[in-house]
């Protein structure tokens, strides 16, 4: 470890040096204390907090990981320039100890900013929360500056799909010719089946169960909160639209009705619920349409339970802790572009390659379309060409390396009031850390292994 802890130690007082450890700490700092000045909430505490969160921390993210990158590729690159690493190369030290020594130092720095960016905001929130009325931190401690576990209903997946199949024979079955627009056709039923299942028509009711598992030990006693979300049809003159809750089975559980209450479509709503849940742990929940239009609850986040599973504190490290993954992938990811490229070359290709990732849903669109082309509103069919044969399935395995790294959002689950489980950490250091940043990792020290130092200064 000596070598190693060498090589960190010198990538320190290089960040020292250019004043990068000073100026990104500066920046940080303004940015927890400067932002809150400028937000613009709903006048809420709750809505304050989510907000500030946030955008603090997605602030915190943006600047770390620009830093990273460009001292992973600077750190690197400049001392193959300007022949530092050759003079380490010639002493009793593995080049793959140079590689990792830089990699553990810049990870180093970035441990000690993201922990005084991280307790700077923790710190602000809980300032800003004991300033509170009681009934305001109430909030806060129950939606927001807590841990909570989540519950959906069953997913009715595998039965849409099997509909969808059982239609699409028979349609193929009726009109032999139109096998050329399969997925197309597949596409249509499918959007029709999940309707079925969505759309609650005027002035009746939107049945769902909720089954609790284990989770009925822990939330027995806690405040439950039902998270709500729908679309509607037509607009309304008002923008809302009138629904009432129902918690509970008739003569089987005790009831507990809402009173009627004017809801925007397209909107996250959380209630208070009572645990009315019967023995096996199964809540049921009706919601009435009050409306002349009908609403749909999409099948992905139409309804949700939360529960209190924790505190904010621990919670709050663990989300650091998957943002400290990502910056462990970007400083690979510059380390094994400086490894064989300038400075400014890698930090250009390490930037294109950020870019791409940020870039996953437009990729997502086109995958799950099958094409380039897009949608054309004349035909109302999606065009298609012979670049769709190698780009989607390339895209396709894109996205799916995109989405190791992206499958993780402590950002909203931190400002939700979401539990970021240990699990989820071990995950996120599973797949972005040891397996994409490992691989790159490989294929970086590899590459620096094999450069030729002193044939690439002099060309």
């Amino acid at each position: 470890m000596q070598p190693l802890l060498a090589i960190a130690w010198l990538t320190w007082k290089a960040a020292f040096r250019f004043r990068l450890f000073l100026v990104v700490a500066v920046l940080l700092l303004g940015s927890v204390v400067g932002l809150p000045l400028l937000i613009k909430d709903d006048g809420t505490a709750r809505g304050f907090t989510q907000i500030l969160l946030t955008y603090t921390l997605g602030t915190i993210s943006a600047l770390l990981g620009l830093s990273t990158l460009w001292l992973a590729c600077g750190t690197l690159a400049r001392d193959i320039e300007d022949c530092t690493v050759q003079v380490v190369a010639i002493k009793p030290i593995a080049r793959w100890q140079i590689w990792l020594g830089k990699w553990l130092g810049i990870m180093s720095l970035n441990a000690a900013l993201l922990a005084l960016s991280g307790a700077s905001v923790y710190g602000l929130l809980q300032w800003r929360a004991t300033r509170l009325p009681a009934d305001q931190q109430k909030v806060l401690r129950n939606e927001v500056l807590v841990a909570r576990g989540s519950v959906k209903p069953a997913s009715f997946d595998k039965e849409i799909q099997e509909e969808t199949d059982r239609l699409l024979r028979e349609r193929l079955q009726k009109n032999p010719d139109s096998r050329a627009d399969i997925a197309e056709a597949r596409k249509q039923i499918l959007e029709q089946i999940k309707a079925e299942y969505q759309v609650v028509p005027p002035g009746y009711m939107h049945i769902w169960q909720v089954e609790l598992g284990a989770a009925k030990q822990i939330a027995r006693g806690q405040p439950l909160y039902l998270r709500l979300k729908f679309n509607a049809a037509d607009k309304s003159s008002s923008g809302t639209f009138d629904g009432r809750l129902r918690v509970g089975v008739p003569r089987e559980t005790p009831l507990w009705h809402s009173e009627v209450m004017s809801l925007a479509p397209d909107t996250f709503h959380e209630f208070e619920v009572p645990a009315n849940y019967d023995d096996k742990g199964v809540l049921t929940v009706a919601f009435l349409n009050a409306n002349n239009t009908a609403l749909l609850f999409p099948l992905e986040d139409g309804l949700e339970m939360l529960y209190r599973q924790g505190g904010f504190g621990l919670n709050f490290v663990r989300g650091l802790g998957i943002i400290f993954c990502w910056m462990a992938l970007l400083a690979t990811l510059g380390l094994a572009a400086a490894s064989f490229l300038s400075f400014p070359v890698a930090a250009f290709l390490s930037l294109g390659v950020l870019t791409l990732a940020l870039s996953s849903g437009t990729i997502s669109n086109a995958v799950s379309e099958g094409t380039l082309m897009g949608f054309n509103s004349e035909t109302g069919r999606s065009g298609h060409s012979v670049v769709d044969i190698v780009a989607i399935p390339v895209f396709r395995a894109v996205l799916e390396v995109i989405n190791l790294a992206k499958d993780f959002s402590p950002i909203d689950a931190l400002s939700t009031g979401r539990c970021v489980t240990w699990g989820e950490l071990g995950r996120a250091f599973g797949q972005i850390v040891l397996l994409l940043g490992g691989g790159i990792g490989l294929i970086g020290i590899i590459i620096f292994n094999r450069r030729e130092l002193a044939t690439a200064q002099v060309q």
